[in-house]
């Protein structure tokens, strides 16, 4: 028994030698940064406030109202959200009443922001990328994650391009794997 697992050590030894010492990862030294844009595109703190309830018939807002409405409105639901506010019906709405309305969400809200949620969340990943500090990416060699669970809107991809270009040696997008060439500096 004992010779048996001596010849055993003896072929896992040759074998890891031989084998496992010439298998070298050159994704991971090639100095190839990866950057996700999921944490910049999180959009679920966004809320909406839509004028639609706060209307007669849908149509018409009548002062008296909608200010006894905003009194009695539950706000903190906007608590530390980002809003966009909106009317979602085709009404005429003065411009007033997105004042008033403004003017109930400040205290409690992150942002107000008028348009719908779609466009607040465009808003919301434009700032977050450009508040990217660049200074780690300075002469590097950057791939763009092309693929996973998060869904990436066009817009992520045009502002950290835009953010990244002027700093960087290489700009790419994939994985480090395989990836497609976007730009890279002159030498």
């Amino acid at each position: 028994m004992k010779a048996h697992s001596f010849v055993v050590n003896l072929h896992n030894n040759i074998y890891q030698k031989v084998f496992m010492e010439t298998i070298i990862n050159k994704v991971a030294e090639s100095g190839i940064i990866t950057l996700d844009l999921a944490p910049y595109v999180q959009t679920d703190d966004v809320a909406l406030f839509d004028l639609k309830p706060f209307l007669f018939r849908e149509m018409i807002l009548k002062e008296k109202d909608y200010r006894a409405a905003l009194q009695t409105h539950d706000w903190q639901q906007y608590a530390g959200k980002q809003v966009a506010v909106m009317c979602s019906v085709e009404a005429i709405v003065p411009v007033w009443a997105y004042m008033l309305a403004a003017s109930y969400l400040q205290p409690v809200a992150a942002s107000v922001y008028y348009g719908t949620p779609e466009e607040l969340g465009k808003v919301l990943i434009q700032q977050r990328i450009n508040n990217i500090d660049t200074t780690e990416y300075i002469d590097k060699r950057v791939v763009i994650k092309g693929c996973g669970d998060t869904p990436i809107p066009e817009i992520a991809y045009l502002a950290i391009t835009s953010r990244l270009r002027p700093v960087v040696k290489s700009l790419m997008y994939g994985e480090p794997c395989s990836t497609v060439p976007i730009y890279k500096k002159a030498k």
